[in-house]
């Protein structure tokens, strides 16, 4: 993998680095949503949604277009829902197996007690 490659995914990395930019990212799942409606939705202050739209579109995760007063954003390219469904599904397995290990744990207290 070229150097340039990974260090773009580094990037993207850290533009989602951050639980508010990625529920952003979630809530344009479905489409472009103004400005307002992303912090009443989010339940965000006006200042700090701006600070965190302005990382998504600096990366080119987000655009945007003014209509009006309003800006309305969008995903760049939607395909990056599906890498934030895979996380999901990884962070699923990840606490499958955790529990599986806590479980066994629990049967080993359970006998060593007896």
């Amino acid at each position: 993998m070229s150097q340039e490659l990974r260090r773009f995914k580094a990037e993207i990395f850290q533009a989602l680095a951050h639980p508010t930019r990625i529920a952003i990212v979630e809530a344009l799942r479905h489409g472009e949503t103004s400005a307002g409606q992303l912090i009443e939705r989010l339940g965000l202050e006006q200042a700090n949604a701006s600070q965190h739209l302005t990382v998504l579109r600096s990366k080119q995760i987000v655009i945007s277009r003014k209509e009006g007063n309003q800006v309305f954003y969008s995903l760049r390219d939607p395909v990056l829902i599906e890498v934030l469904d895979v996380l999901k599904r990884y962070f699923y397995s990840q606490l499958s197996q955790t529990m599986s290990m806590l479980k066994e744990i629990q049967k080993e207290k359970a006998t060593t007690k007896r």
